[in-house]
């Protein structure tokens, strides 16, 4: 019941109408989600993973709501970059793509991304691109140019600009753009099939529309039509890829079936390093496997780039990182101390009233704050009583529900061992204090602080933690 509630209650932003819309899915308990992944030609950077975690926050929550959802995460391995790099590295292009495929699948186990159910490569999917820029020639809107590219002619659509809200007045008949990204000011028709030149090298493949190789905005409609239909429920990405990928998308699966393509487009702000845009020139430029090698924690670098709301620019800091550790700190301590606690107090409605703010807010168009504010007020709640065992298991496994949207892996936090010496410094303290030498007691804390263990003095005894 409180699962079929949820459903009904959740409002989600959808950029195409730019507005707050009930979630209806076209079917009753499943949800049919496209991702754009990523473009393999290098690691991914953590402003792709802004993107990518809040995509997986959706994900969580609306399995949390009860939907069985079927995500599809292409991989763009044929494009200008990917083979741009391959050839830089003097290597096929299977080859140089493999290794950021690996690493990619490698960076979403790290960073504990629910996994899509369909991770289609570009490159397996060329018959159905083939396809449907045939049905596009057949149906007039796409022509062939003096080269042998297949162009989709954006003049031939009439709702051409209605995701970005661009004026296509301005658009200059018979211009041309074939390189996979531009800007709204190169507004003209865009490839379809590129017609093999020099420098594609040995990246081509022959078919019925001449040798070549596809643009990078079928490839997207191809493939999560394949997998979701021809109409589906949610997709998303960077507010980046809005205009022309996403705008290109609507206009050549809608002009290929004559349906609508999607429901709900889902968008994410842009991420900013120190305030400016995150380039390697500044070196503000970070990757997943930097900042893991500057010692921050995956979790505490999920947890940076999942609390700000998605559709709010995110200013990314080291200090708002570290922040994040300590957050996510809390949060564990929160568990341990579920996991200890033996008094005999009751939780009184504590979880449920957790329960529908964390849901409360979710259901908020992804309102993260809120709903993380809701599981600290929790925590404030609960270390204000002494809780019974069983109480305790009413607000743990509360607590667990919420990591399942969260997705901070609080089942694997195990209490902390300490070797002989800690525990012997621990008992010193504690012997200290029985005798009321709170100089010394005092003394062995800040020994052991300086060992990165700090205490807490609890009504069922001292506790530890690292920091």
């Amino acid at each position: 019941h409180t699962e079929l509630f949820l459903r009904y209650m959740l409002k989600l932003y959808n950029t195409l109408t730019r507005e707050l819309e009930v979630f209806k899915p076209m079917k009753r308990d499943r949800v049919g989600m496209y991702t754009c992944g990523p473009t393999v030609y290098n690691y991914a950077h953590i402003g792709n993973f802004r993107a990518y975690i809040f995509e997986d926050l959706l994900k969580r929550y609306l399995k949390y709501s009860g939907y069985k959802v079927k995500q599809v995460m292409n991989r763009t391995d044929i494009d200008d970059k990917t083979i741009k790099g391959a050839q830089e590295q003097k290597m096929p292009l299977a080859e140089f793509t493999a290794k950021y495929k690996k690493a990619f699948e490698e960076d979403i186990e790290t960073l504990n991304l629910d996994k899509a159910e369909y991770n289609p490569d570009a490159t397996a999917h060329i018959k159905e691109m083939v396809t449907m820029i045939k049905q596009l020639l057949h149906k007039g809107y796409a022509y062939k140019s003096e080269d042998g590219s297949i162009y989709f002619s954006v003049s031939k659509f009439k709702d051409y600009g209605k995701l970005a809200h661009i004026d296509t007045s301005e658009l200059k008949p018979g211009a041309r753009v074939k390189q996979d990204e531009y800007e709204k000011q190169g507004l003209a028709d865009f490839a379809l099939w590129k017609a093999w030149d020099e420098k594609d090298g040995d990246v081509f493949w022959e078919t019925d529309l001449g040798k070549g190789r596809p643009g990078w905005h079928i490839e997207c409609s191809a493939m999560s039509m394949k997998y979701l239909g021809k109409t589906f429920d949610i997709h998303t990405g960077g507010i980046d890829n809005m205009f022309p990928h996403h705008e290109n998308e609507i206009a050549q699966s809608e002009a290929t079936t004559g349906r609508k393509f999607v429901n709900y487009w889902l968008h994410c702000e842009h991420l900013l390093v120190d305030g400016k845009k995150m380039s390697k020139s500044l070196g503000n430029f970070y990757t997943l496997r930097d900042l893991l090698s500057k010692g921050y924690s995956a979790k505490a670098i999920r947890y940076a780039l999942l609390s700000t709301h998605y559709r709010k620019p995110l200013n990314f800091t080291l200090q708002d990182l570290e922040a994040a550790g300590t957050a996510v700190k809390k949060i564990e301590e929160l568990k341990l101390h579920l996991d200890s606690t033996k008094g005999k107090d009751k939780a009184g409605k504590i979880a449920e009233t957790a329960a529908k703010e964390f849901e409360r807010a979710l259901n908020d168009a992804l309102n993260i704050s809120a709903a993380l504010a809701a599981v600290f007020k929790m925590s404030t709640d609960v270390r204000k009583k002494d809780l019974s065992k069983n109480e305790a298991a009413k607000i743990q496994k509360q607590l667990m529900k919420f990591d399942q949207v969260l997705g901070l892996k609080l089942l694997e936090v195990k209490p902390l061992e300490l070797n002989n010496d800690v525990e012997a410094l621990v008992q010193q303290r504690e012997n200290a204090r029985k005798e009321k030498n709170w100089k010394e007691a005092d003394r062995i804390r800040d020994l052991l602080k300086s060992k990165g263990i700090a205490l807490e003095d609890t009504a069922e005894g001292v506790r530890w933690r690292k920091i």
